[in-house]
């Protein structure tokens, strides 16, 4: 061409390269591009169908735009159907419909979304429960251009929540059946000790009866005397025979004696029926010095050799330690502890347990139990509180009691701890609020 040199055509051809070279790359780039789209198109819809929850997406007008697989098969219609329907044809009921519009129509929608309970249609006709969350879905312009509804159906939730209830009541109750057999296995200790203490009061009363029954057959015979207007020399010589005076005097004491026996006895079987009852779930004002004193009687007559007890109350001018609580529940504790003690001693030369109960600053009754036996081994201290572990020989303990003894003083909002003393032997702290 005139006019046109050799160097205009080389730029001609230059600029043709660089605008090649510069589509190839924007090629590649797009190539690039697609790739990672679809692969990010691929992690949503793995997403979206490894979901349990159910997720519908609606327009501005409530139409169906996408929904996952797990609403698919609950309904049992596949996607491809549900797009363009409304989302009303999912729901069960007439008020699950106005909930869903009022939630889509809803201006102010928060964007952290609104939680609404409806009833969806399952594919067999039946409506199911389902906990749903609809969140505004906004667009570009940051206009809302639609809503989006996540949902968990709450069906098996609720049949889950039901089974853990009826296990957890079930779990109760046997817990209250183990408590029952712990302590029928710590009152078939006493029952030697039990039956020595009921002995003493009932041969009281039945040798003041057989006194009785005597002295009555003496003041009906001297009555039949007084009948029979026999004269008084003879009433008189039968008085001096049969004792009429010393009968008269001695009559209050073994009246006296017998009542008192037989309220004894009314008291130790009282005090073994408020021990072997079922306890409630009353909580009531309960003295510790008295729980104490009364577990160390019982304990203490179900021995054959008897154990020292050093019990060391509070002081006299303090106020008593009084917490509220279950009186027959913290009796078992304090019996389980008084029993262990009672055995970790008994082969020791001079078996001695220490007891003392005193009020802490941070409003807290602190009872201690000490003993001067061989204390605990390092192994068994992380254990002792476990469940049917027990260090004595099978068919000499449960493993139960200090278990048992450990959930009913975490149940009265105390804490049970043991630990080997400084001065020798293991030691028991038992800690409960004051009432």
């Amino acid at each position: 061409m005139e006019g046109v040199d050799e160097s205009t055509w080389m730029d001609v051809i230059q600029k043709m390269d660089e605008v090649y070279t510069r589509l190839i790359d924007d090629e590649v780039e797009l190539e690039k591009k697609n790739a990672e789209l679809e692969q990010s198109q691929r992690f949503i819809f793995s997403v979206l169908t490894s979901m349990s929850d159910v997720l519908v997406v609606c327009d501005a007008n409530g139409l169906i735009e996408q929904a996952n697989a797990a609403l698919c098969e609950l309904v049992g219609r596949p996607e491809e159907r549900l797009r363009g329907t409304p989302l009303q044809g999912l729901l069960a009921d007439a008020q699950s419909i106005a909930l869903a519009r009022a939630a889509m129509d809803k201006a102010d929608a928060p964007r952290a979304g609104e939680a609404i309970e409806l009833n969806l249609l399952d594919r067999h006709g039946q409506a199911v429960s389902v906990d749903a969350n609809c969140t505004p879905r906004i667009g570009g312009n940051g206009r809302r251009v639609g809503t989006v509804w996540v949902g968990r159906p709450t069906a098996e939730l609720k049949r889950a929540y039901h089974e853990m209830r009826a296990a957890h009541d079930a779990l109760k109750r046997t817990q209250q059946q183990l408590l029952h057999s712990e302590k029928m296995a710590s009152l078939g200790q006493l029952v030697a000790g039990v039956a020595h203490e009921l002995n003493n009061p009932i041969s009281f009363v039945l040798g003041n009866v057989h006194a009785l029954r005597k002295y009555c057959d003496r003041l009906q015979t001297y009555m039949a005397a007084l009948h029979a207007h026999e004269p008084e020399p003879v009433l008189q010589a039968l008085r001096q025979q049969l004792r009429i005076e010393h009968l008269l005097s001695d009559l209050p004491s073994l009246i006296e004696g017998t009542l008192e026996g037989a309220q004894r006895t009314a008291d130790i079987v009282h005090g073994l029926k408020r021990f072997s009852a079922m306890d409630s779930e009353e909580r009531s004002p309960v003295d510790l010095a008295e729980v104490i004193e009364r577990a160390i009687h019982w304990v203490q007559k179900g021995r054959a050799a008897p154990v020292a007890v050093h019990w060391q109350p509070a002081e006299t001018d303090a106020p008593p330690c009084v917490v509220m609580g279950s009186a027959g529940q913290l009796q078992q504790v304090m019996m389980n502890l008084l029993q262990n003690g009672f055995d970790a001693v008994a082969q020791s030369a001079s078996p001695r347990i220490w007891i003392t109960v005193q009020r802490t600053g941070d409003g807290m009754a602190r009872v201690s139990l000490r003993d001067n036996g061989p204390g605990i081994a390092p192994e068994h201290l992380l254990r002792i509180f476990d469940p049917f572990f027990t260090t004595k020989p099978v068919g000499k303990g449960t493993g139960l009691g200090l278990s048992i003894s450990y959930g009913i003083v975490e149940q009265h909002g105390g804490r049970l701890s043991a630990r080997n003393a400084a001065e020798g032997g293991a030691e028991f702290v038992l800690e409960l609020p004051l009432a």
